[in-house]
């Protein structure tokens, strides 16, 4: 009894760690989630959880990192984003991670414009207003992908919830 009690507190531990993952992206959020909430159900020896929600919850979490690339994607590409303005924008929000949690998005935000910058070249007007142009629609695209996640998050367990109680 006292074996599985630690396993439910792990499992709650790992998707709350997961939920902050979602947003942090130096957690493998999604993934962490979907772990904690199978170690529950196996923890209850897949009485009250069985196999199909497991499937649907894994199902999503696949879906999570498609969204996470595709959202990053989007945005960039949706204001011609160099691939520089991409990675400049996911080290910049690693780097904003010593900052806090708005640390995350000027971070990212400064990141895309240095690598957009960086990869232009130069430093004139009309490189400058158009690597913030870019800077804003790729940081845009990672909010996007951040809301998306965090649903399918908050979908995981929802569905974990009905599966466990009903």
């Amino acid at each position: 009894m006292q074996n599985t009690a630690l396993f439910y507190v792990l499992a709650v531990l790992m998707v709350v760690v997961g939920i902050i993952g979602t947003v942090l992206p130096a957690l493998p959020g999604v993934p962490l989630v979907f772990a904690g909430l199978f170690l529950a159900a196996w923890a209850d020896g897949f009485d009250k959880v069985g196999w199909a929600p497991l499937l649907v919850l894994g199902l999503l979490t696949a879906l999570s990192l498609v969204v996470d690339f595709w959202a990053t994607a989007k945005g960039a590409k949706r204001v011609g984003a160099s691939r520089m303005a991409v990675i400049g924008a996911m080290l910049g929000m690693f780097a904003g991670l010593l900052m806090g949690p708005f640390g995350i998005f000027i971070g990212a935000f400064a990141g895309a414009v240095a690598g957009e910058l960086l990869h232009r070249r130069s430093l004139g007007q009309d490189d400058i207003g158009a690597a913030a142009k870019i800077g804003l629609g790729t940081w845009l695209g990672i909010v996007l992908g951040m809301a998306l996640k965090l649903a399918l998050v908050f979908t995981m367990v929802g569905i974990f919830a009905l599966a466990w109680f009903f």
